[in-house]
């Protein structure tokens, strides 16, 4: 290192020294320091001292502590409930409990949250391949409660955000004995509160539900004078085919004067129900259903009803919505009566309450109803102790006895076109090639005239049937008397049987194959045979109607394949018994005799009717006035 290097370390040196002479501490701050630090030290024995005498109290003074904190939470609390809920504040807080009303029929679940029914079970009905009684929804899928606004302000309360408190636990009534409990909405005031009393009367599918307003004049709002009812339900699926169930689930409601209506079941909507005030709204599944009766009416205004469907879900049908409005006149005391029927869509239970509930019930229209109202629900009622596969043997008995004389008439009709047909080919032969089939269709009807053959008296006999066919046909799939109820091979009546199930949806026809239904395609298929073989002079006249006729079979059989099986039975049977009928008809009547009949009535002079001389007299003088024209 050279004497230059050596010259400048040492001047580096020299001005750090300098530098930190200048800029460090002096010896007051060294002392300044030095007495922080040892008080440091002193503090920090002191804490550590003291944290050692804490520990050993710690567990006395603990709950003390806690007790303290808990008491500050709760008056936080407490003053955040009473800014937000007000006069319902001491309500706002509770137990979830659930109590119990049940007879010989219905257990009800009531929770002392929001008072709301959250469970009915049927306790005489199981849900197919459950042995259990049968659940018509739980607190997963119903909801139940009522809405209004309150002060000047109109804050917005539901009592399903409230405690009720109930005054029994359980109660069971049997007889004709009533039994109620009452769940009460307290407020900071006793003299006002709400108040739900549930009654229940033994051996019955209603359960009374009232709505006591009490004092509560100055709480709700003065500007409305309603309270708005929210009741909603997601119906479970209860049976073996849910395709089936969607198609018969919906909502159905009665209006003041309008009388019962309802939603298309097929399709998704949303009714306003603002015409009329209304006196029920039931919610409809395949053989139950849950119905809000009111005592007098709920108000029109806001009132509305919806469906909405679940085409994804195996466990539920469909879910049904509905808010109903009810009147508030802001007195000291106020109680709106209601009642819900929770039970089966049987016609004779929903009729005795005289309500027109039974009217959800598929019994056709017209005449068709009362068919069933007359004949097929008595019947089943009056043999309810036999198997139900062999009450649909003794009601088509019945139904073919009395069916007979049309029977008997139609059979007629088509003996008497049988007959005639060497005189028919004479008439087809003779205008084979001529190009006027007006002549020819008025010369075939003067031959039936003369004759006294009607080729309509064996149709409008078979149109008479029609009724009782299509009244079976819309009642038996709805017919909770056919619910599985066994027969044969099938577990269930009221649905289809199946002895083969394929694994996949054939299109038209299902994933499955009824026996049922075979059964009575095959009977159709011989019963169109005969019937073609007996029409064999309208075949002529009509060529395509023979393969129409066998076309129909083919169709019906993919409709029922799907369809109830106790109605694919009835078919079978009606087919068979009309089978029997003909025999003995074909046995003990002598064609020859009828045309012998025929013949002697072509010679007697033709009969005209005054009205037919009508028209030939009208048609002569047209044809004068062209004449002279």
């Amino acid at each position: 290192m050279d004497k230059s290097s050596l010259i400048g370390l040492g001047l580096i040196a020299a001005i750090l020294i300098t530098w930190l002479a200048l800029t460090g501490p002096s010896k007051e701050q060294i002392a300044r320091n030095k007495q922080i630090k040892d008080s440091i030290e002193l503090v920090t024995a002191k804490v550590l001292q003291e944290a050692q005498v804490a520990s050993t109290i710690k567990t006395k003074n603990s709950k003390n502590d806690t007790l303290v904190l808990s008491n500050l939470s709760d008056s936080l609390m407490n003053i955040e409930r009473v800014n937000r809920y007000k006069d319902f504040a001491p309500s706002s807080i509770g137990k979830t409990d659930v109590v119990t009303l049940e007879n010989e029929n219905l257990k009800v679940y009531i929770s002392t949250k929001g008072g709301h029914v959250e469970k009915v079970e049927l306790k005489n009905y199981k849900r197919y391949g459950d042995e259990k009684a049968l659940v018509l929804f739980d607190k997963d899928s119903t909801s139940q409660y009522l809405e209004f606004d309150a002060y000047a302000n109109k804050t917005r309360f539901s009592t399903d955000s409230f405690f009720f408190k109930p005054s029994s636990v359980s109660e069971f009534v049997t007889g004709n004995n009533t039994k109620s409990i009452v769940l009460k909405l307290e407020t900071t005031k006793p003299e006002s509160y709400i108040e739900y009393v549930y009654s229940m009367k033994g051996g019955d599918f209603m359960l009374d539900y009232d709505v006591n307003i009490v004092g509560m004049q100055n709480i709700i709002s003065n500007t409305t004078n309603k309270i708005t009812m929210h009741w909603s339900q997601a119906l479970p699926s209860q049976e073996k085919h849910i395709v089936k169930e969607r198609e018969a689930a919906t909502a159905y409601y009665k209006q003041a004067v309008e009388g019962v209506d309802y939603i298309n079941a097929r399709k998704s909507e949303e009714k306003a129900l603002n015409e009329q005030p209304i006196k029920w709204v039931c919610f409809k599944q395949h053989f139950f259903n849950s119905t809000l009766i009111a005592d007098t009416e709920f108000l029109k205004d806001g009132s509305f009803v919806k469906t909405s469907e679940n085409p994804n879900s195996k466990q539920f049908v469909k879910t049904i919505t509905s808010k109903l409005g009810i009147p508030f006149n802001h007195s000291s005391s106020e109680k709106f009566g209601m009642a819900f029927y929770f039970g089966p869509t049987q016609y004779n239970t929903l009729k005795a309450y005289d309500i027109d509930l039974e009217e959800i019930i598929p019994l056709g229209w017209s005449v068709f109803s009362y068919i069933n109202k007359w004949m097929i629900i008595p019947l089943f009622d009056l043999l309810s102790n036999l198997n139900s596969g062999i009450v649909i043997l003794i009601l088509t008995l019945i139904l073919k006895t009395l069916l007979f004389p049309i029977a008997y008439k139609t059979y007629m009709s088509s003996s008497k076109m049988r007959v005639l047909k060497p005189e028919i080919d004479e008439i087809n032969a003779k205008y084979e090639k001529n190009d006027d089939p007006l002549k020819k269709q008025q010369e075939t009807m003067s031959l039936y005239r003369r004759a006294g053959a009607n080729p309509l008296s064996g149709c409008l006999p078979m149109l008479l049937q029609f009724p009782i066919l299509i009244a079976l046909f819309g009642f038996f799939p709805a017919a909770i008397e056919l619910r599985q109820k066994p027969f044969l091979w099938t577990d269930d009546l009221s649905t289809y049987d199946s002895i083969y199930d394929f694994g996949f949806e054939l299109w038209g026809f299902g994933d499955h194959v009824s026996l049922f239904a075979l059964l009575m395609f095959a009977s159709t298929i011989i019963y169109t045979w005969m019937n073609q073989s007996m029409l064999q002079p309208q075949q002529t006249q009509m060529p395509g109607m023979k393969y129409m006729m066998y076309l129909m079979p083919v169709i019906f059989l993919a409709v029922m394949n799907s369809y109830a099986a106790g109605l694919s039975w009835y078919y079978f049977l009606a087919n068979i018994i009309t089978f029997l009928q003909t025999w003995l008809m074909k046995k003990f009547i002598d064609d020859g005799k009828i045309r012998e009949q025929l013949l002697a009535n072509m010679k007697k002079p033709e009969k005209k009717s005054s009205f037919q001389m009508k028209l030939e007299e009208m048609a002569k003088k047209q044809q004068q006035i062209q004449i002279k024209k």
